[in-house]
């Protein structure tokens, strides 16, 4: 019986506990929720209604008046014209994650019913219909072999592997992206 030595070397990996090619490969992708994207709610401001020396007084508002975000703190999280807008914080502990997630396809390039490029969006109709949700829960994809689009209300899973990295679109900023290593159709 002739064995050969790829599979004695991986024999010897295997016993000696050095994951070989296809453990790595096989490795699962994390499951990514929506809500994994966006970093924890910053701590709530204090009411400036409430009385002085009581448990929420910070002291003097400062002789500037209030930024925007600090007298509406919400606003950090929505989409604002880009002119104008700060960076929408994201998770730089993703950045490099294999993951798998699901949303809705806002395509970018495509030819005929094949899709390249696109915006990965959680809620239907985000980008066209209704004002694009903020970057951080949007993320540019690109799948080099592309993957044939049924309607624009499925919805579809990516897996390849996270990058946290601002991109601009006509549509929208993105504030993560994805080579795509398989874009399933649901």
């Amino acid at each position: 019986m002739r064995v050969s030595l790829q599979v004695v070397i991986a024999l010897c990996l295997l016993l000696t506990g050095i994951p070989t090619m296809a453990v790595v490969a096989a490795e699962q992708p994390m499951e990514l929720q929506w809500s994994h994207l966006m970093p924890p709610a910053p701590p709530k401001l204090r009411s400036f209604l409430a009385p002085k020396g009581g448990p929420f007084d910070v002291g003097p508002v400062p002789s500037g008046g209030l930024t925007a975000h600090e007298a509406q703190p919400e606003a950090r999280w929505m989409s604002t014209p880009s002119a104008s807008r700060e960076p929408v914080p994201v998770v730089d502990s993703l950045d490099g994650k294999r993951v798998r997630i699901g949303g809705y396809v806002v395509p970018l390039d495509f030819e005929a019913t094949s899709v390249k490029e696109f915006l990965l969006v959680p809620f239907v109709g985000a980008c066209i219909h209704v004002p694009p949700p903020p970057a951080n829960q949007i993320i540019y994809v690109k799948s080099d072999e592309g993957f044939g689009v049924k309607g624009s209300f499925d919805p579809v899973y990516v897996t390849g592997t996270l990058k946290v990295i601002a991109t601009s679109t006509g549509l929208a900023d993105a504030g993560y992206s994805i080579v795509a290593e398989k874009v399933e159709v649901r």
